[in-house]
């Protein structure tokens, strides 16, 4: 199950003047019967909203008041979110002869054309307030203060992530909260410019519309319908032709399969962090200990200490924190066993709040090794939104291989990567032209579709906006880096990246390509400098046979500068 919840407004969009018909209730029930939740999201005032729907407690969280007020209905709990504007604003609308005026816990409302005077009260006394428009209706609230603002809270309160919701309403002052929500409906008698945004028109207007959304969720969770629309994901590249390359938001399982120097941890990195900025959970298992510090992401465990799944389904109940559940601390061997131990307990999180929106499994075949023999009933193969992350398909357990939908190969032979991993997961091998790959490009095998494609990797925006501390003398010695050369002669400290480029144009050819020739540069930065994408650059430089000291020198020197306008 992916969505969890409906959002919807209440006039015009679940009620038909005032009133919620039969059928309308009826589908509720059946939408509350799946496990889902039901969240009314009106402008109406609550002691009028409980008068004319005495149904009320089909909704898990009314958020009343256009955004100001949350009611919940099973214990009748109500929780003012903003401050009501003063009294003396109140009394300037009726000495304007604004009537009707109503006065709720917040909101004050009137209708047109009344909007003149309370834009003349704000300003005369020098208000933060803001006048939202619902046809004809006029609503003064705080400023910042909508449907949208309600519904975060709501769903805070209720431990759901605003992508396992659809929201469905008619008017202006529903914008914000649609938008908020992972798929948006306008029902047929919808304002036309609510239903160019819109994901989806219902047929029917009012509640028959919300009829027609409940009916489609409970029969597929929208899959069928979403199918044809606009793709809503993450972009990680950029097709030849200049199109976007978009991970789908939901439904797959997804194989990255190559080298750190061939830009896998760019690629992992930039697919993370657009994740997070687009609000998806992410939990990321990491065996080897990979990303210590991985910005946005509360880290687990440690090298000395591993972590328990109790910590790991207690942080993930917060739907705005992604978790790294870090390894490092359990021997090789044991890894499979933990990683047992957590997949009912991220399959239970899930089927009660569609949380992790995605489960990223770097090294896979440390946790899912292919001489690993578990019950198929331990690792279903029904888990989607899963990533596998290796350097050695060829080890990753087979049943698990053969439910991946998007396999990306990272290598100077892409060809070779992609007919490992079938011949691994017992698949028949597509063509893939037999060429090497240029930095910064992988390619990708839509398996049910049958389409291979190139593409460019989308760097992460950390990569260019990464600390400028390390351009100085800013790390410690353990931290630093040495040029000592193959016989240690030298002792060079260099404590940040502007030391090193003004110490490594001087050292000797000897020197600087010792260090190159061992991978001491690209390891340096990966470990104490947490900039994987420049260490994945640098590596292909250390990598490159035919690159002698000037050109190294120059080619290194200009991925640093590229990245952190460090001075030459």
């Amino acid at each position: 199950m992916r969505y969890f919840a409906l959002a919807s407004d209440y006039d015009g969009t679940l009620a038909h003047h005032g009133k919620v018909d039969e059928p309308t209730l009826a589908a509720l029930r059946r939408f509350k019967a799946s496990g889902r939740k039901f969240i009314l999201v009106t402008g109406r005032e609550l002691p009028e909203l409980l008068q004319i729907f005495p149904q009320a407690d089909l909704c898990d969280m009314i958020v009343a008041e256009n955004g100001a007020l949350l009611y919940r209905p099973s214990n009748r709990e109500e929780r003012v979110l903003a401050h009501p504007p003063p009294p003396s604003y109140i009394e300037f609308l009726r000495s304007r002869g604004v009537r009707p005026l109503s006065v709720g816990r917040v909101i004050v409302a009137t209708f047109q054309p009344h909007e003149k005077a309370a834009l003349e009260g704000i300003h005369t006394l020098g208000l933060e307030l803001q006048i939202i428009f619902n046809k004809g209706a006029v609503m003064i609230l705080p400023t910042g203060v909508n449907k949208a603002t309600g519904l975060k809270t709501a769903l805070k309160d209720m431990g759901l992530s605003s992508h396992n919701v659809i929201g469905v309403g008619d008017a202006e002052n529903d914008h914000a909260f649609m938008e908020l929500c992972e798929r948006s409906v306008a029902v047929a008698n919808a304002l036309p410019v609510l239903k160019e945004k819109a994901d989806l028109v219902t047929r029917a207007p009012h509640g028959g519309g919300v009829t027609e959304v409940i009916d489609e969720i409970l029969r597929d969770d929208l899959r069928e319908i979403e199918s044809t629309w606009k793709p809503r994901g993450v972009t990680i590249g950029t097709l030849p032709e200049g199109e976007e390359f978009i991970i789908p938001s939901s439904g797959i399982n997804i194989l990255i399969a190559g080298s750190s120097e061939h830009g896998k941890s760019t690629l992992v990195s930039s697919f993370l962090e657009q994740l997070h900025e687009r609000r998806y959970q992410t939990c990321l298992i990491d065996p080897a200990g990979s990303y210590p510090d991985f910005e946005s992401f509360l880290s687990l465990g440690a090298s000395d200490r591993p972590p328990s799944p109790v910590e790991l389904v207690t942080a993930l109940q917060k739907p705005s924190a992604n978790v790294l559940v870090n390894l490092a601390g359990l021997p090789v061997e044991e890894r499979p066993a933990f990683f047992l131990r957590l997949i009912p307990h991220l399959h239970e999180l899930r089927a009660r709040t569609g949380r992790p929106h995605w489960i990223v499994v770097n090294e896979a075949n440390q946790v899912l090794p292919s001489s690993w023999q578990p019950s198929p009933l331990v690792v279903p193969l029904e888990l989607k939104n899963v990533v596998l992350v290796t350097t050695e398909p060829e080890h990753v357990l087979p049943s698990v291989l053969a439910s991946v939908d998007l396999a990306i190969a990272l290598e100077d032979s892409p060809r070779n990567t992609i007919d490992t991993f079938c011949r691994a997961a017992n698949l028949r091998a597509p063509f893939v032209a037999p060429a090497r790959l240029e930095p910064g490009k992988a390619i990708g095998w839509w398996r049910h579709r049958d389409k291979v494609f190139t593409f460019e990797i989308v760097p992460p925006k950390s990569e260019r906006r990464q600390a400028p501390r390390y351009r100085k003398g800013e790390l410690p010695p353990e931290q630093s880096f040495y040029f000592e050369g193959p016989e240690k002669k030298l002792h060079l400290r260099a404590q940040g990246l502007e030391l090193f480029l003004q110490i490594g144009s001087g050292v000797d050819d000897e020197t600087w390509m010792f260090h190159l020739r061992r991978h001491d540069y690209s390891n340096w930065i990966r470990k104490q400098l947490k900039d994987a994408a420049l260490a994945d650059a640098i590596r292909a430089i250390e990598s490159d046979s035919t690159s002698g000291p000037a050109e190294s020198r120059s080619r290194i020197q200009q991925e640093i500068e590229t990245r952190y306008s460090a001075p030459a």
